[in-house]
């Protein structure tokens, strides 16, 4: 390995690949380090480039120079003894797939050695930078801030029990993959200050035995009420909606934003949204990765805020 190479990608999946087309467009010097020989070969094909097989810790062994910084897309289950061999190598910069640990209390560890490293970990929640989210927060500011909203975070149980990943991720599904969906509502909305939860379904779901079914409301610390609902045994999807005094803020899909104005029935899409990153990278991971890498940290979550919210989810998802 060269010291002039920037960047360590860990992990050669489906989401690496996604991660790699970025870096190239943004012209950062990577290498990328992978466990399976199936996934590395096709990481290599389509990216085209070498990619390093047997693991991190195998090649931690041959004691390479520290990078500037490292991206993290390997598997949920392997997600908080991946980052602890980066802090305990000496790693001072991380930034590592959604939701950043693979059990939920272990992000109180993680999160620990973090600190005593010296080190900046943030959890990677794309949709916090989809171009829909990032212009809504000017409108929101031009209508005087939120004064409620709702979400939902239904999730494909029919599509999800047919797949066959580890069981860490299937058990925590609610927070390896609705957070998605959580986050960016908490994001734009304030953190929750207050929350009431109402949990269903233990045992429904043989993938997902804590829970199925959702319901619960709040106050965010900016003062906006809040209510949500996801039923995992039902038709459903994911949606966020914002509300001003002047307009509804509707994101479904999240991907694009669509506007309701007071005193009108009407839904409109929103004009003047520059969604070309989006539509030609996996959404929100351009600008993600582009201020990652530039040191703009200032919309990326903390492992302290993920630490933060932890308990939140897990009253939530009822774990």
């Amino acid at each position: 390995m060269k010291d002039s190479e920037k960047v360590w990608l860990i992990g050669s999946g489906l989401m690496a690949i996604e991660y790699a087309k970025v870096l190239n467009s943004l012209n950062v010097d990577f290498i990328c380090i992978g466990r399976g020989k199936g996934n590395v070969r096709k990481f290599s094909s389509e990216i085209r480039i070498d990619c390093i097989s047997g693991g991190l810790d195998n090649f931690l062994k041959q004691k390479p120079p520290l990078p500037e910084a490292v991206l993290v897309t390997a598997s949920l289950e392997s997600l908080t003894e991946t980052v602890k061999l980066l802090l305990e190598y000496g790693v001072r910069k991380i930034l590592v797939e959604k939701p950043g640990v693979s059990v939920p209390d272990e992000v109180i560890e993680l999160n620990q050695l973090a600190h005593k490293r010296k080190a900046s970990v943030f959890v990677a929640y794309n949709r916090r930078f989809y171009a829909s989210v990032m212009a809504v927060q000017d409108l929101i500011k031009q209508d005087g801030g939120l004064t409620s909203f709702v979400f939902e975070f239904t999730e494909w149980s029919h599509k999800i029990k047919e797949l066959t990943k580890h069981p860490y991720e299937h058990n925590f599904w609610f927070l390896g993959n609705s957070t998605h969906v959580i986050d960016t509502a908490f994001y734009l909305a304030g953190k929750p200050k207050t929350i009431c939860s109402f949990v269903k379904g233990k045992n429904h779901l043989d993938w997902h035995p804590a829970s199925s079914i959702y319901s619960g409301a709040g106050e965010t610390e900016n003062g906006a009420i809040f209510s949500y609902h996801a039923n995992w045994e039902a038709p459903g999807r994911w949606v966020i909606e914002l509300l001003t005094k002047q307009r509804r803020f509707l994101f479904k899909p999240l991907e694009k934003l669509q506007i309701q104005k007071l005193g009108s029935v009407e839904i409109s899409v929103a004009e003047g949204i520059d969604y070309s990153y989006d539509e030609k990278f996996k959404p929100g991971l351009y600008i993600q990765l582009k201020k990652f890498v530039g040191g703009d940290y200032s919309n990326l979550c903390t492992l302290e805020e993920q630490e933060s919210m932890m308990s939140v989810y897990k009253k939530m998802a009822g774990y």
